[in-house]
């Protein structure tokens, strides 16, 4: 059974209606058939979009210098596992480095790639000690749709067909858009998924940070009176387009993250804020310069790559200002990568 008709096999088993939470989940995650579990490849330049570690070992080279105090590193969602080969490799001998990806298909590339250097395990410990790090991971958790409105706060779901609908928000989810100003009309997304992944985090975490790293804004831009339609954004070949109904299970389907709404579930579970900026200036913060620096700048052909990267990592028209860095923990007095130009003060 295709995605599709999974889709929507269970919209009418459930009266004609699904929120778009579920058919989110449905459409990257179902096991067999989701983007996430389907045997295609996703990442690099073959894929469908590039992170930061598919350019190259820099972004996981800077990464390690602030890694390097931490007892033990838990990767959540890695993806290709290029940044967890360049960090298993510089990480002090005998820290151990965790996995936790709920894609069978990723899991057998990561052991292919990556072999006995990580230990792939099928829960979140439920006591942990050290860093956690979830890279793009939470623009790909399922968000709820919701639709402002003169008449009320409406929730944006799917119908047969594969066509919006909206019916009346209600519960945890109106609590929380009620919480939100908006001028109507106003249609965003409301990350109620994201918040509960960032507590269970939190709540596991006994010592030590999680570093999440994606592309978002605080609250007070996200919702923005000018970002009326919300950041919901598709990604297939490297072409960016808004139909989340175009070609399920075949692209790749994300938000952009509410960092106050994850600093808020961090603090909810006792965790403590430690840091949130751009990706520049945490990469400029950890010492990406010094790790540009032992390239070697008379040869072009090894040299010229390296730059290339540094610039889409650094650059606020690539990834260095729309992509941030937010650390939460307990008991960490202080990260290198927020030494200067930290701006937890806008979450």
């Amino acid at each position: 059974m295709q995605v599709r008709d999974r889709i929507e096999a269970e919209i009418a088993a459930a009266g004609g209606w699904i929120s778009f939470a579920r058919y989110m989940q449905l459409a990257l995650h179902e096991p067999g058939v989701g983007y996430y579990a389907s045997g295609a490849r996703k990442f690099g330049p073959g894929g469908d979009f590039v992170t930061a570690p598919e350019l190259g070992s820099l972004f996981g080279r800077t990464l390690a210098r602030e890694l390097r105090s931490f007892e033990r590193i838990l990767e959540i969602g890695a993806g290709s596992g290029a940044l967890a080969e360049v960090l298993a490799d510089l990480l002090p001998e005998g820290r151990e480095y965790l996995i936790l990806e709920t894609s069978a298909d990723l899991i057998r590339r990561q052991k292919e790639k990556l072999g006995n250097r990580v230990r792939h395990i099928e829960r979140l410990p439920e006591r942990f000690r050290g860093a956690v790090i979830a890279n793009e991971v939470v623009d790909a958790i399922p968000v709820h749709m919701v639709h402002w409105t003169a008449g009320g706060i409406m929730e944006r779901g799917v119908c047969a067909g594969l066509q919006w609908a909206d019916r009346a928000a209600s519960g945890e989810l109106l609590d929380a858009a009620r919480a939100i100003e908006v001028p109507v009309p106003y249609v965003s997304e409301l990350a109620l998924e994201a918040r509960a992944w960032m507590r269970t985090v939190v709540a596991a975490l006994e010592q030590g940070a999680v570093f999440v790293i994606d592309y978002g804004f605080p609250r007070h831009e996200y919702y923005h009176p000018q970002r009326s339609s919300g950041t919901l954004m598709c990604h297939h070949r490297h072409q960016a387009h808004a139909d989340p109904f175009a070609r399920p299970g075949e692209e790749d389907l994300t938000a952009h993250v509410d960092f106050t709404a994850l600093a808020e579930a961090a603090h909810d579970a006792g965790g403590e804020i430690l840091g949130y900026t751009s990706q520049a200036q945490f990469l400029v913060n950890c010492g990406i310069t010094e790790v540009l620096g032992e390239a070697n700048a008379d040869n072009a052909l090894h040299y010229a790559p390296i730059a290339s990267e540094a610039q889409k990592l650094l650059s606020p028209a690539e990834m260095g200002e729309l992509f941030k860095v937010l650390a939460v923990g307990k008991g960490v007095a202080r990260l290198t990568g927020f030494t200067r130009g930290d701006r937890r003060a806008s979450l």
